[in-house]
């Protein structure tokens, strides 16, 4: 179980060491300091996901009057595909970052390739949700991501 020392949010600003700046949170995870295979700084994380609302908002005025379940719908359907078959959305593409699996102990490093249904699944219900999304840890992973087992990447 977390305790509360180690969660954070977005009210609280950056901290020292996480969310892909080449501190102890990169090293908690077994991943570069920097560069490619590092945590993808929140700037690029946020920025992938208005990418994809916005395309999804976009496709959802032009075919069904803007219908906001109809967005979140088309962004949880583009989420779960795109992530489980390749993942990265298109915003995650466009930003040069992926989803991947968190590395074991044993492992030591993020697993290459798609994550999968079962753990995209559980990271698109969570991150529609929007509040596991705004809270994340002190490495600097959203609440979906640790749930789901999963990290966010530079490409």
């Amino acid at each position: 179980m977390a305790a509360r020392e180690d969660l954070g949010s977005w009210l609280e600003g950056a901290r020292p060491g996480g969310g892909g700046s080449g501190g102890a949170g990169d090293r908690r995870l077994g991943l570069p300091a920097g560069g490619p295979g590092s945590l993808a700084r929140l700037d690029r994380r946020v920025g992938a996901l208005a990418v994809d609302w916005l395309l999804c908002l976009v496709i959802s005025t032009a075919f069904f009057d803007g219908n906001p379940m109809v967005t979140l719908g088309l962004f949880a359907v583009e989420n779960l595909v795109l992530v489980a078959t390749l993942g990265h959305t298109i915003g995650h593409r466009l930003l040069r970052i992926r989803v991947r699996r968190t590395p074991t102990r044993a492992a030591g490093a993020p697993t290459e390739g798609p994550v999968g249904l079962a753990r995209a699944g559980l990271r698109t219900v969570l991150l529609c949700l929007v509040i596991p999304a705004v809270v994340w840890d002190r490495d600097g992973r959203g609440m979906h991501d640790r749930a789901a087992g999963t990290v966010l990447v530079r490409r």
